[in-house]
Parts: C-alpha cells; structure tokens; sequence
C-alpha cells in the first residue's frame, strides 16, 4: 500500500476495485465504513453485487477481465472535462502524451461497450474521483489475477497520477495482501527476480553484497514462479521440493496438472501445521509451528512491521519454520548458524535498507512502516511524498486486452472465484473450526436466476461444472449477486475444488495466473 490503513477513515472518495473488503479484509472495511459516515463518496467496481456495493454512490459490475477497458474510458472522461491535475502531471510525471494517444481511443460509449458498465456511471464515477480533494483506491486480487494483471495495476496508477491523488494523506493505489505476511514474505525475497529488499539479482553489485553476506556462490538468473515450478517438473528441470505452508493441490490453478506434475517428484516435503491434499502426496510431513508458537516479525499490507511473541511451546513434535530451514540447510551442506528469530532479524537489517532502522526494540507495541531508513527515523505512513522512487513517475499507454479464455459455444459460461465470508484460503485453518465449518460446511456456485431457469435449475440442486481442464460438481445458490451468464464459485472446498476448473495462463510480466477468468459449461447433475 502507498498509504496506511488509518489513512482512508480521511479520504473522500475511495475506489473499490476487484476487492471484496468486507468478506477478505474486515478491518479495512470499518475504515471504509468509517470514511463513509464521514461523508466519503465510495465507488465500487466488482463483477459480484458484493456487500460494500450497498453502501456505494456508484457500484458497477464490469465485464469479466475489462478493468483496463472501464478505466481507460474513466481517464478519458477525466482528461476530456478538465478534470486532471495539470500542475501534478507536469511537475511530477512523463509519458504523459503517449498515455494520452491511447486514452483518446477510449471514450465512455467504447469503454460501456467493452465493460458493460452503462455510460453515465463511467461519468459519474470519473467525477466523483477526479473532482475529491484526496481520493484513494483500494484494489486486491481482482485487479491482479489476470493475465492483463500488470495492467490493470498500471492503469490505477495512471489514473492516481492523472488527479494527483498519490503521495498524500488519505491517497494513494492501495492494494490490500490476501494473507497477513504476503508483504513480508516479498520483502523478504520470496520472489523470483529479487533478495531481500527488493533487490535485483540480475545486478552484479547486488548478488556480490549477499554473497559475501551468505558466504555462498549465488546465482544471477531469475528463477521460477510457482506455476512456473509446476510446469519445470515436467520438463525435468524440477526433481524435488520443499513446500512450506501452502497447499498447491487446491490454491494452484488447473489443479489437475499440478497434482500429476507433484506426483512426478522424486522428493517431496511438505511443512504444515495441520494435514492437507498436498500433504498426503508427500514422502515426508515435518510439522511447523502455528503463529502463537513462534517469534520473529510480520510485515502487512500498509508495510508495517510487528512482533509476534511465542505465547505457547510448540505442540508435539512442532518447530518454528526457521529452524526446520536451518537443520535441512546444515544437512544438504550449506551451514547455517543462526540461533534465534532476532538473529536472523537483524541480518535482514543489515542487508534490507529499507528495514535498517526498524530494530526489535522500535516495534514494541504498533511497530514500524517502511522504509525506515536509520534508527531514529519514524517510519513512512505514505509514499512519494515529493519524489518516487524513480524520480518522475511514469505514465504507461496501456490498451485494452481480452482474457486468455473467452466463453463460447462449447463453454457458454463466465467464471470467477474468490473466498466467502466463513472460510479463509484453502481451508486448512478454517474448516477445522466447527463454528466456522457450521457457516458453510460445502461449496455453492453462485447462478443467475435467468441462467438458473434456463437450465431447469433451483436452488440446491446439483450440478456439474466443467472447464477445459476437469470438473466437479456443486450445490447452486441462485441470486442476482452475480451477472448473466457469470458463476462464481469461493475456492476453499477441497471436494469440489474451483482451482481445477481455473486456467494457468500467466501474465506476461509477473506471471500471475488468472485465477479469476475462465470459461466453464453447466450441467444439471443426476
């Protein structure tokens, strides 16, 4: 996030976008709600009649995968009536004509053609935005899991940029992580492209700084996303992995491919705290420690970094994460000494100056937002205050692209997935709760009423739905939160697993899967 949290209780306008807040992000939602009561304008865009769409100004549901189409048409708008800031673009921004070229071919009757989001809410929404004093977007995996992923985020960049509502209070793009140290873990290096900090491992200065740090030969190529590595088992360029805390059989799209690519290895670890489908095709489960059970920190959305504190002793035969890490490192013969969660913490320190000044003693209590660059500095709520970090920020000329998969005749249907309200992610903390499994105890695939008459389908009966990669069968809800001729299905359900319907084609740059675009057919089961 560009902003805090806090933060957008004080804008006045925000832009919902591809985020169901309230379902995935509760507390962000009472900010929301909060700056609502304050008498914020709230715009929301989500292909669902999601719950934040009720107390919306304007609340649109776009076409499946048109989110450049709806917001080149919103700048077109902007740009047309006057409504940009001139002295933001010419002081602080490049690009910009060549930006303009392609917005020019977006006006608002091509934009609704496209998005299918009527005229005058394409006006509406690009006015209340444009004319706010601090204006804020709030995106999160409906803006990302696309093959047009980069995008779309580069659109709500250009459109942030365009207004000026970016490097103050209660602005920004503010995109909210789906789990709670996803930020974290990217600080980190868990990417391919980058160590700790962000830091390329394609530059020569950057990869001999850690190798000295790490006293090992490290290497310059840039390595395998997660599809990625599915796809090199294959190919023969995977044979073993050690998987920590994630379950692929159900979070990774086309989970049909997976499975048979994991079967494939020649060794497979899986580190988790409780049983799951990956799991059960391991040759080896060590069991890792629950976040009550560990110390060290996390980092969140708003980049800011906390303490956790062991409140319990690791049940059983469990142990923190990092030292499973460290005992297999010793054994496959690189030494690791570390001998503690502040040890390591304060190597990252050392090499991530983006933490530098953030040690275990500031974070007592609310912790820090990076950067931080020396210990007595306080912290960056918000970014870009009077520069980015490459100086001017950059205008991208971003044309509009279809999804890779596209319904037609064989598969007439539009399909997305996303998380419901009782469970979280694949289901491997929530769907042991019996409180929370009593909420939803099965998948419901979510239908249109017209879709569901059509097919001679009510509510509760059986059906099977079937994409070019497998299928599986559900219990329908019929409501009009979803569009005509879209279902949506959450993807936590192991048994009826949405992930083996969705599609693997990545997006060219960050190689995302679109998890949340695929064409799919129905059938009424027996």
């Amino acid at each position: 996030m560009t902003n805090s949290f806090d933060e957008l209780a004080d804008a006045d306008c925000i832009f919902i976008i591809g985020s169901n807040t309230t379902v995935a992000h509760p507390l962000v939602a009472t900010r929301l709600y909060q700056a609502k009561a304050k008498g914020a304008k709230i715009l929301v865009a989500d292909p669902r009649k999601i719950q934040m769409a009720l107390f919306a100004d304007v609340a649109v549901r776009q076409r499946l995968g048109s989110d450049v189409a709806l917001l080149n048409g919103m700048m077109h708008v902007i740009v047309k009536n006057g409504w940009h800031n001139q002295a933001f673009i010419e002081e602080r921004t490049e690009g910009f004509e060549d930006f303009l070229k392609v917005i020019e071919q977006f006006p608002p009757e091509r934009a609704s053609e496209l998005s299918e989001v009527a005229v005058d809410d394409i006006v509406r929404m690009a006015e209340y935005y444009a004319k706010a004093q601090n204006g804020s977007i709030v995106y999160c995996m409906g803006i990302t899991q696309h093959t047009t992923g980069v995008d779309n985020v580069k659109s709500l960049a250009n459109l942030a940029m365009l207004c000026g509502h970016i490097g103050r209070p209660s602005t920004g793009v503010n995109p909210l992580r789906g789990q709670n140290n996803v930020q974290g873990a990217c600080d980190m290096g868990g990417l391919p492209n980058v160590y700790p900090g962000y830091q390329a491992v394609t530059v020569p200065e950057i990869k001999e700084k850690f190798e000295k740090a790490w006293n090992a030969t490290l290497s310059a190529n840039v390595g395998l996303t997660v599809v990625e590595m599915v796809n090199g088992i294959e190919e023969g360029k995977v044979k073993a992995m050690v998987v920590l805390g994630e379950n692929p059989l159900v979070s990774d799209p086309n989970a049909g491919h997976v499975r048979h690519a994991l079967e494939q290895l020649e060794f497979l670890c899986v580190i988790d705290i409780f049983p799951t489908p990956t799991t059960q095709l391991a040759h080896v489960v060590l069991p890792g420690a629950s976040y009550a059970e560990k110390e060290g920190t996390f980092t969140n959305s708003e980049r800011r970094v906390q303490r956790v504190r062991q409140a319990i002793d690791p049940v059983g035969d469990a142990r923190p994460d990092w030292q499973i890490i460290r005992d297999l490192s010793n054994r496959v013969g690189y030494p690791m000494k570390y001998g503690s969660a502040e040890e390591i913490y304060e190597e990252i320190r050392q090499l991530t100056p983006s933490y530098a000044g953030i040690t275990y003693e500031r974070i007592e209590g609310e912790g820090l937002c990076w950067p931080c660059p020396t210990t007595d500095h306080p912290g960056t709520p918000y970014l870009h205050k009077d520069r980015f970090a490459r100086g001017k920020g950059l205008f991208h000329a971003i044309d509009y692209r279809e999804p890779a998969e596209i319904p037609d005749a064989a598969y007439p249907f539009w399909l997305t997935t996303g998380r419901s309200y009782a469970h979280y992610h694949t289901g491997t903390l929530t769907r042991v709760s019996a409180h929370l499994d009593r909420e939803m105890r099965e998948v419901l695939l979510e239908m249109h009423p017209e879709d569901a008459g059509a097919y001679g389908v009510k509510d509760g009966d059986m059906v099977r739905v079937s994409s070019r990669r497998g299928t599986v069968t559900a219990k329908v809800q019929v409501t009009d939160r979803i569009g005509k001729g879209v279902l949506f299905m959450p993807f936590h359900f192991a048994e009826s697993a949405a992930n083996v319907l969705t599609n693997a084609a990545l997006d060219p740059v960050c190689k995302i899967p679109e998890y949340k675009v695929c064409a799919v057919k129905v059938e009424k089961a027996a």
